[in-house]
């Protein structure tokens, strides 16, 4: 938007503090509030942290001890945001998305105005936790004051906005220190700052990302001084609403704009792990499932121990570099037409030629794909997660090739057929139309002929898909197809895959 020591060495020292610092600061009352913020309820505790503008490939090129060490003792997952026409890589659309666990498709904010949002129907999730159970006690502090004035501006017991970010970090140390919240989310603006005033490359932007470190180390210390910290089990999410150029700025739909990661430090993470499976909508449904709450449907995320690979996840490692495309750094590795286990490729219908990436269904990775020609609507593709299916007319028309359509289809494994007969597959898609193509679902049974049982034609679907189909009976396996067919068109993905009957 357009404004001007790890945490084990924190943990350590904080620790060794403790028993000084218990025998001069009174431990939280039972029922006690502290400056308007209710006592908290519950053990299982939150602290988002939201570092505006920060960049995860930048962090190497500072000294961030607080960061590192909660990645050392956590996870570490890069991502990509959407781009237009999904929305902008702006703070309204970033944060808001951070804290409904939603797209902007669905969220509604589509800049800093906030103008369109849905937050009646897709609410942040310190006010789901407030109206599942009104006794937790939720903290909102930050310094760009849309983020209570719009983002969070349900009903959170305690809003407060900072004059700048050490107001910010003081203020959430003394809730944090000195009173119980339950879930707390704090928001830090200098990085942002520094983006749009110096750029990404600059001294400025490394300055401000080791001063947020250093604010992130205070937020830590106040956890980890609190008299109860011993008997609580603190979840700690770190993260950013976007990334920015070089030069400085965002809102486009360069990878660098589109940057943005997750952070995690808990008992439900793998210390030193990375993950390219999680996203900024995975955040809110991660709280409300850290404090007991039932995550409802409809939303995009899902909480980080529930995202599990799928079958196109296992092949990251074999991913290869550019052959055709130009436009793909030379040292980015991300896409092969080699199926995974089980799964092929029928390409008997498809002309010879074409760009090599994409001749037939290929699977890709977002950083790969969306490079090939930005601009095109591949940044929307956001609910897919890591590696997916993708089948892309509109590239491989780009290199000459013999007469005919794009017509792939990508064949499932066999999976044997339930007694009762009815089966369901799920699976994440985004079809979009740029001229004359096809997409249809297929079953077939025991190698039987395939019958379709969904079509896409001319109409944009970017959603999570349930197909409900029937078996016929004596039929003892059934295999899924997927078939696109396209002239120059646009493009069909698919993700996360399952099936069940």
């Amino acid at each position: 938007m357009n404004r001007r020591s790890s945490l084990g060495a924190a943990v350590a020292v904080a620790l060794a503090a403790t028993a000084m610092a218990q025998a001069v600061t009174p431990a939280v009352g039972a029922g006690s509030a502290h400056n308007g913020l209710p006592h908290g309820t519950k053990t299982q505790k939150s602290l988002v942290i939201g570092i505006d503008g920060a960049m995860l490939s930048k962090f190497s090129t500072a000294n961030m001890p607080n960061i590192q060490g909660l990645r050392s003792q956590g996870l570490s997952a890069p991502s990509r945001l959407y781009a237009n026409p999904l929305a902008p890589t702006f703070s309204g659309p970033g944060w808001a998305t951070i804290a409904t666990g939603a797209w902007p498709d669905k969220h509604g904010v589509k800049d800093n105005s906030f103008s369109g949002s849905k937050f009646g129907q897709y609410p942040d999730y310190q006010t789901r936790l407030e109206s599942a159970n009104p006794a937790v006690s939720t903290l909102v502090v930050g310094t760009w004051s849309n983020i209570v004035g719009n983002v969070f501006a349900g009903t959170a017991d305690v809003k407060k906005t900072g004059a700048n970010d050490d107001e910010t970090t003081n203020t959430a140390v003394d809730y944090l220190r000195n009173g119980n919240p339950d879930s707390a989310f704090v928001h830090l603006d200098d990085v942002d700052h520094a983006g749009h005033d110096h750029g990404a490359a600059s001294a400025e932007y490394k300055d401000a990302l080791e001063a947020a470190d250093t604010r992130v180390g205070k937020l830590l210390t106040a956890i980890a001084a609190r008299p109860t910290y011993a008997n609580e089990d603190w979840q700690i999410l770190v993260t950013a609403d976007h990334g920015h150029t070089e030069s400085g700025g965002h809102g486009g739909n360069s990878l660098a704009e589109r940057e943005t990661f997750v952070i995690a430090k808990g008992s439900d993470y793998t210390a030193g792990s990375v993950r390219h499976d999680l996203k900024l909508v995975d955040i809110a449904p991660t709280v409300l499932a850290h404090a007991g709450v039932s995550v409802p449907s409809g939303l995009d995320g899902k909480p980080v121990p529930d995202v599990s690979p799928d079958a196109f996840d296992t092949l990251r490692p074999s991913l290869k570099a550019a052959v055709d495309e130009t436009s793909v750094p030379s040292g980015v590795k991300g896409w092969t037409t080699t199926a995974p286990s089980g799964w092929s490729i029928d390409n008997a219908k498809m002309p010879t030629g074409g760009v090599t990436e994409w001749r037939g269904w290929s699977f890709a990775t977002d950083e790969f794909w969306t490079q090939t020609d930005r601009g095109q609507g591949r940044e929307t593709n956001v609910r897919a997660r890591n590696v997916f299916a993708v089948a892309d007319s509109d590239e491989w028309d780009d290199k000459s090739h013999g007469t005919g359509q794009f017509d792939s289809t990508l064949k499932s494994p066999a999976y044997y057929t339930p007694d009762d007969r009815t089966m369901q597959i799920r699976y994440t898609t985004n079809y979009t139309v740029d001229g004359p193509q096809t997409g249809d679902v297929l079953v077939s049974f025991d190698g039987g002929t395939p019958q379709v049982i969904k079509s896409y034609r001319d109409t944009n679907v970017n959603k999570q898909e349930q197909v409900n189909f029937d078996v016929p009976a004596g039929a003892e396996t059934v295999r899924v197809h997927f078939r696109y067919t396209g002239t120059n068109s646009a493009f069909w993905t698919i993700d996360d895959f399952r099936i069940y009957g």
